[in-house]
């Protein structure tokens, strides 16, 4: 079953200084990971729809997401655990998938007032702030219970983000930390 992600970003953010800002306000800080991912078209061109292999140290994932917009609320996804992150990619390569890219990003993860949040740091760009919850309202409210007013939200997706900072992501083949 698809499921409508309530996220936004918040761009160009001192991590050390918003990560004391939510535990400060009462947020559960539940640690950092790598993440690593490899993407794949599910119809090349469409820069809408894409499937993601994912594992988070923890969990190996695959999602399928598709954007309508960049509102908060714009994203579709429908995700479920696999088993092994190389098995998994070898099995959709079977399947005729072979990855567009890899990527890695580093996620320091908080919970505060019901919302999920998220500090993340990718190669070759500044670290946002993600934030997570049931509802656009509830997004809103919790990016201001940190000081973040709506306007400083975006919805865009990271390729969007990259893009601007002047990077096409949708070029770079491989995005490590390093590289």
């Amino acid at each position: 079953m698809s499921v409508i992600e309530y996220e936004a970003k918040v761009l160009d953010i001192d991590p050390e200084r918003v990560a004391r800002l939510i535990l400060d306000k009462g947020g559960v800080d539940l640690g950092e990971v790598l993440q690593r991912r490899y993407v794949y078209d599910i119809e090349p061109g469409d820069e809408s729809r894409w499937v993601r292999l994912r594992d988070t140290g923890s969990q190996v994932t695959l999602t399928v997401k598709e954007i309508d917009s960049d509102a908060i609320g714009g994203t579709r996804e429908i995700e479920t655990e696999v088993g092994d992150f190389e098995t998994t990619n070898a099995l959709l390569g079977k399947l005729g998938y072979t990855p567009k890219a890899y990527q890695e990003n580093r996620r320091h993860s908080f919970t505060l007032d019901g919302a999920q949040l998220e500090i993340d740091t990718w190669p070759r760009i500044p670290a946002y702030l993600e934030v997570e919850a049931d509802s656009r309202a509830e997004v809103v409210r919790v990016a201001a219970l940190l000081g973040f007013d709506e306007a400083s939200l975006t919805g865009e997706n990271t390729t969007k983000v990259y893009t601007r900072y002047g990077i096409d992501l949708a070029v770079i083949t491989d995005l490590r930390f390093g590289s």
